[in-house]
């Protein structure tokens, strides 16, 4: 089976279709990614250092002077490609967490019954960027009033969360939230983000990482992620990365 299109997401294709796209998905998921993901509980004196090739864990070293926020926004492919773009993030990982089962592999994410989000560990530079500058990328590049969906994605898996690893985070988000939902856009259809606070995270199957570089291609690539990444460079020429 073709790598790009059997991981079309199921929810974007509809119908008896989906059902089909939904069994390709896994069959092709148990053969690509034979191990469950391992966890990474980050937080922002790690001690150790690695970002290395297949679920393993994500840490940083505590000379990087790095920060890290984690994120939900729906699809994990989508929020990656978005902030690996941004000035000032070195690195960003897909993962799942917020969920009640250990080790949870892609396809037991996507039943929806694990209760984990797709997230991102994103890991960044406060000197050149700051977590409210995160938050403000976040907000423009999904949609923060829909419940568990974005899009034709729907399940608590794509659910809009912030998982705050101490307290400043919390009242960041907290104030940046209070601060939209007095805004005009969000007077009427107010967010629906959640707190949460940080909990395992376990980084993602390795053909997860890098997903829209590695596959521009691909069908939902095309038709949801680049759409966000454009709208991104749009709206935000200011936050891009220099070539």
């Amino acid at each position: 089976m073709d790598h790009q299109h059997s991981f079309l997401r199921p929810q974007f294709l509809g119908g008896g279709l989906a059902a089909m796209i939904v069994a390709g998905c896994l069959a092709a998921t148990a053969l690509l990614a034979p191990s469950a993901p391992r966890s990474a509980l980050a937080n922002d004196t790690p001690t150790a250092s690695s970002k290395s090739e297949g679920n393993t864990t994500v840490a940083e070293t505590s000379e990087s002077k790095q920060a890290v926020a984690t994120l939900a926004g729906g699809c994990f492919w989508c929020t990656e490609a978005v902030f690996e773009r941004m000035a000032g993030v070195d690195d960003v990982v897909s993962g799942y967490i917020g969920g009640r089962v250990p080790n949870p592999t892609y396809q037991a994410v996507c039943t929806g019954l694990t209760g984990h989000a797709e997230a991102v560990q994103i890991h960044y530079d406060p000197q050149v960027t700051t977590f409210e500058e995160l938050l403000e990328v976040f907000f423009a590049t999904h949609d923060p009033t829909t419940l568990n969906r974005q899009g034709a994605d729907v399940g608590t898996q794509y659910r809009s969360a912030i998982f705050f690893h101490d307290d400043q985070q919390k009242a960041i988000a907290e104030a940046y939230i209070e601060q939209l939902n007095a805004s005009p856009p969000f007077k009427r259809r107010k967010i629906v983000t959640t707190l949460e606070p940080l909990s395992e995270f376990y980084v993602a199957e390795e053909y997860h990482q890098d997903y829209f570089r590695r596959n521009p291609a691909a069908g939902y690539c095309q038709a949801v992620v680049r759409p966000k990444v454009m709208k991104f460079q749009r709206a935000f020429k200011d936050k891009l990365k220099q070539d």
